[in-house]
């Protein structure tokens, strides 16, 4: 096997530096920081009240909504933030969005004028 030149070893180097630089770029600002918890929101959407704050206390919330609460008219929205970063409802599982707001927005547009009925805790 041939030997390890200082020139090959300093050209490897460049490469994984240069590597690990384009790969920190290509991460989502959402992604690379979701383990800060989101700020409040407090509005109305298409005529329905969507409000979002951190949660506190233990239960469902602590394990899967990464300590916050989501709530639609009054009535909680069960989210879940994923590894990525990104943010699912119970009304939504299937689009990931980049936050809770967005969770809740994507809510009210898919019940189109229903209410949110209470989700069953285990």
């Amino acid at each position: 096997m041939p030997e390890l030149s200082r020139r090959s070893a300093l050209t490897a180097a460049a490469v994984l530096a240069t590597s690990a630089g384009a790969l920190s770029a290509a991460i989502p600002a959402s992604a690379a920081g979701h383990h800060d918890s989101p700020g409040t929101f407090d509005e109305v959407y298409k005529g329905r009240r969507i409000q979002g704050r951190p949660a506190t206390g233990s239960g469902h919330h602590g394990q899967h909504g990464a300590g916050y609460a989501v709530f639609v008219d009054g009535v909680e929205l069960h989210v879940m933030r994923n590894a990525d970063g990104s943010w699912i409802s119970v009304v939504s599982h299937y689009d990931p969005v980049a936050t809770p707001r967005a969770a809740a927005r994507a809510a009210v547009d898919e019940l189109q004028g229903a209410p949110l009925l209470p989700f069953p805790a285990n």
